[in-house]
């Protein structure tokens, strides 16, 4: 399982590119980048993380809308030298409140995902919260979304935010392991703790990783990243972090 650092863990730390050489010495190989990491100056960000010998094997691009944008977003992940296209989320004017919504959305993202894998891309819905949070029906999104797209939308688990929904992580990870092509290693301070946002670095939260290993190792997963929405220490976060996966896969450098 290779270990990535999800650049918008220190979106607040410009310039991001000033980080490399810390996150490189802390022992990553490799970032995944969020959109406000790249889109002003692609090429010279792509030249950045050459120069530090950093590669960036997952790009999230922004939000899925009403425009047909994924033909760009795959130019801009060649030039990033990434393997997949990351959708992460909506913002909550936009979520459907009825299966009818959700499903029109799995098919938008499975008409996005052939044009990836013809262009030799893989392509995942990143999670949130709200997806694992039924609708007045009963039915999750989460579940409309897989059963109503096409296998090549994949599915990149954050963790902790299944937690955050309430969730149990260990039987979301079976249910969606043909799916799951990585996960967000994604640790949580208790239930309504406020500091942070309630989320914590990875290995100081109550999220048992070690028991959740045997249900990762099930998945397809090949890449674990490590975030952090609100960090009171980036720097922290992230050696802390790269130090816990390291012990739980094995691959202390």
């Amino acid at each position: 399982m290779d270990t990535a650092y999800q650049l918008y863990t220190s979106r607040k730390a410009l310039p991001l590119t000033g980080q490399f050489a810390f996150l490189k010495g802390v022992g990553y190989d490799h970032i995944e980048l969020w959109p406000g990491a790249y889109l002003d100056d692609p090429h010279s960000f792509r030249r950045a993380m050459d120069d530090a010998g950093l590669d960036a094997p997952s790009v999230m691009i922004p939000d899925p809308t009403e425009k047909d944008d994924i033909d760009g977003f795959i130019e801009l992940a060649h030039l990033l030298g990434a393997r997949m296209i990351v959708r992460p989320g909506l913002t909550p004017e936009r979520r459907p409140a009825d299966q009818d919504g959700w499903k029109r959305l799995a098919t938008r993202l499975s008409d996005d995902a052939l044009k990836a894998e013809r262009a030799g891309l893989g392509f995942a819905w990143h999670n949130h919260d709200f997806e694992f949070v039924a609708l007045a029906d009963g039915a999750r999104p989460i579940d409309l979304l897989m059963a109503h797209s096409d296998p090549l939308v994949r599915l990149e688990l954050d963790c902790g935010w299944v937690f955050q929904a309430g969730g149990d992580i260990e039987t979301e990870l079976r249910r969606f392991a043909d799916r799951i092509v990585a996960i967000h290693a994604k640790d949580a301070a208790p239930l309504g703790t406020t500091a942070e946002d309630g989320w914590t670095a990875l290995g100081d939260g109550v999220i048992d990783w070690v028991g959740l290993l045997p249900a990762i190792n099930a998945t397809g997963a090949g890449l674990a990243i490590v975030e952090h929405d609100e960090p009171a220490d980036w720097q922290y976060v992230a050696k802390r972090s790269f130090e816990t996966l390291s012990r739980l896969f094995g691959a202390a450098r």
